[in-house]
C-alpha cells in the first residue's frame, strides 16, 4: 500500500510538471510566432503614419524583370561583361603573349639548335606544337579569367534566374527549355563550359537543343576575330571618331543574330527530329545575396577556366604540329598548304571566303584562338610575301593595322570577304574541346556530329546567300 500511494504521488507530481512545461513550450513557441509575423508585417505593410520605406528586394526585381526595363537592363549588364572581358583582357594577353611567343620561343629554338637538334625537329616542336599551344594560352587564358569570375558573382548574386524569367517566353515559344537562357550565356566565355551547364536542364531532348545549338553563342576565342575584321573593313568605311563605335556595333550586331539563329534553329529542331511539348517549371527567384569571393574565384578558375584551358591546350598541340607539317612538306617544290589552298580556293570564292580561310579553319579546329594567325601565315605562304612572319609554318600576329591591311590585301581580300568571315566566325564547327565535351555529356555519336555538322552547312548556306545577294547588289 505504501509504494502504491507513493507510486500514485509520483505520477501526480509528473502530470503536474507536463503540464507546466507544456505551457512554458506552447507560450515560447507562440511568442516566435508573433515575432516573425511583426517581423514580416513590418517589411510588408507600411502604416498610414509611416513614410513609405525603400524595399531593395522588390525594387530590384521590379527594375530587373519588368516587361519594359528587364531586357535593356539585361542587355546593357551583359554587354558591359564583354566589354570588361574583351578591354580587361588585352593588356594580360600581351604579357602572356611577349612572355611565351617573343621570348620563351625564340629562346627554346636557340637552346634546341644549339645542343645539336635538326631543324626539323626543332621547328615540328618549337614553331609547330609550342607556338599552337602559347597563342592559345595568351589568347583564351586572360578572357575567361575575367568573364567566369563576372558570370560566377551575376549567379552568386541572383541575377541569372532572372535572365532565365526574362527568357523563359521567347524560348518556349521556340520549343526550348527557359534556363537555356543560362547556358546560352555561359556560352559566350566559353563554349564548353557552356554545354557542361546544360546539365541544369532536366528534359533530355530539351537539353540536347541548348547543346546543339550552343555554338551560336560567340565563344571568348572568337571575339577577337570579330574585332580584328570589324576594325579593319567596316569601322574605316565611316569617319576615323565613329570608326570605334561602328566596329562595336558591327560586332555586337553580330553576336544577336547568333541570338536570332539559336530562336530559330530551337524552334526547327523542336519541330522535327527532337519533337516535344517544352516542359515547364517553376522558377523560383532566389533573393539577393553579396557574392562569396572566394568560392566565386575557386568555381569560376579552377573548375572552369584551369579545366577548358587544359582541354584546349591538349588539343592545340597536334593543330601546331600539323600547321608546321603542312606548310613545310612539299611536293615538287610546292608545299602540301598550297596544294589544298588551290584545291579549297574555288569553293571558298563561291561562299564569299578563299581557299587560305577554309584551310586555316580546318586546321584550327582544336582552337578558334589560332585562326587569325592561321590565316596570316598561310597569306603569306600562298601570296609569297617576304618580310612577314617568321618562316614556313611560323604562325604570327601583327601590331600594326596597315601590316595587317597589307597582308589581306595581298591575299585578295575585299569588304565581302570581311563581312563572310565574320558570319562564317559565328556559324562554323565547335571547337575539338567543344566537340569532345558533347560527346562526353551526350555519350553519343550521332548527336555529337549533328552538333559539329549543322553549323557547318548553315554557315555554307548563310555566306552562299549573302555572297549571291552582295554581287547581284553589285551589278545593279
Amino acid at each position: 500500500m505504501k509504494n502504491s500511494a507513493k507510486q500514485n504521488e509520483l505520477l501526480d507530481l509528473a502530470d503536474q510538471l507536463r503540464w507546466e512545461l507544456g505551457d512554458t513550450i506552447h507560450d515560447s513557441l507562440m511568442q516566435t510566432v508573433y515575432e516573425d509575423a511583426s517581423r514580416i508585417a513590418g517589411r510588408a505593410v507600411t502604416l498610414p503614419a509611416e513614410k513609405p520605406r525603400l524595399q531593395w528586394d522588390k525594387f530590384l526585381d521590379r527594375l530587373l524583370t519588368s516587361r519594359w526595363t528587364g531586357f535593356p537592363v539585361m542587355f546593357l549588364i551583359l554587354m558591359s561583361v564583354f566589354w570588361l572581358t574583351i578591354t580587361g583582357a588585352n593588356i594580360p594577353s600581351g604579357w602572356i603573349a611577349d612572355l611565351l611567343v617573343d621570348t620563351l620561343h625564340p629562346w627554346l629554338k636557340t637552346a634546341s639548335l644549339s645542343i645539336g637538334f635538326p631543324w626539323w625537329l626543332s621547328g615540328f616542336l618549337f614553331d609547330g606544337m609550342y607556338l599552337a599551344a602559347a597563342w592559345v594560352i595568351s589568347v583564351m587564358l586572360p578572357p575567361m579569367a575575367i568573364f567566369f569570375p563576372l558570370f560566377t558573382i551575376l549567379e552568386d548574386f541572383g541575377y541569372l534566374p532572372r535572365v532565365a524569367f526574362n527568357l523563359d517566353a521567347l524560348f518556349r515559344k521556340s520549343g526550348a527549355h527557359g534556363k537555356q537562357a543560362l547556358t546560352m550565356a555561359m556560352g559566350y566565355g566559353c563554349n564548353a563550359a557552356g554545354i557542361i551547364a546544360t546539365r541544369i536542364i532536366d528534359s533530355p531532348r530539351e537539353r540536347l537543343i541548348a547543346i546543339i545549338t550552343n555554338n551560336f553563342s560567340l565563344c571568348n576565342g572568337r571575339w577577337p576575330t570579330q574585332i580584328l575584321i570589324a576594325s579593319l573593313f567596316i569601322g574605316t568605311l565611316v569617319p576615323p571618331a565613329l570608326g570605334g563605335f561602328v566596329s562595336a556595333l558591327s560586332v555586337v550586331g553580330v553576336a544577336l543574330l547568333g541570338v536570332a539563329l539559336t530562336f530559330v534553329t530551337s524552334w526547327f529542331l523542336s519541330r522535327s527530329v527532337l519533337k516535344g511539348t517544352p516542359s515547364s517549371f517553376s522558377l523560383e527567384l532566389p533573393p539577393y545575396r553579396p557574392p562569396r569571393i572566394w568560392q566565386t574565384l575557386y568555381t569560376s578558375l579552377v573548375d572552369r577556366t584551369l579545366f577548358v584551358l587544359w582541354r584546349a591546350v591538349v588539343f592545340a598541340f597536334p593543330a601546331g604540329a600539323l600547321i608546321w607539317l603542312m606548310a613545310n612538306f612539299q611536293i615538287s617544290g610546292i608545299s602540301l598548304a598550297e596544294y589544298l589552298i588551290q584545291w579549297f580556293n574555288p569553293f571558298g570564292l563561291l561562299i564569299g571566303l578563299n581557299g587560305v580561310i577554309l584551310l586555316a579553319y580546318v586546321i584550327a579546329i582544336p582552337a578558334n584562338e589560332i585562326v587569325v594567325p592561321t590565316i596570316l601565315m598561310l597569306t603569306v605562304l600562298s601570296a609569297k610575301m617576304t618580310g612577314m612572319g617568321a618562316g614556313a609554318g611560323v604562325m604570327f600576329e601583327l601590331d600594326d593595322m596597315q601590316a595587317y591591311q597589307q597582308v589581306f590585301q595581298a591575299g585578295g581580300w575585299t569588304l565581302m570577304t570581311a563581312l563572310n568571315l565574320m558570319l562564317f566566325s559565328l556559324v562554323h564547327n565547335p571547337c575539338s574541346t567543344t566537340i569532345y565535351t558533347i560527346f562526353k555529356e551526350t555519350g553519343s555519336r550521332r548527336w555529337t556530329l549533328v552538333s559539329t555538322f549543322l553549323p557547318v552547312v548553315m554557315g555554307f548556306l548563310l555566306t552562299f546567300f549573302v555572297t549571291q545577294f552582295w554581287r547581284l547588289i553589285s551589278m545593279l
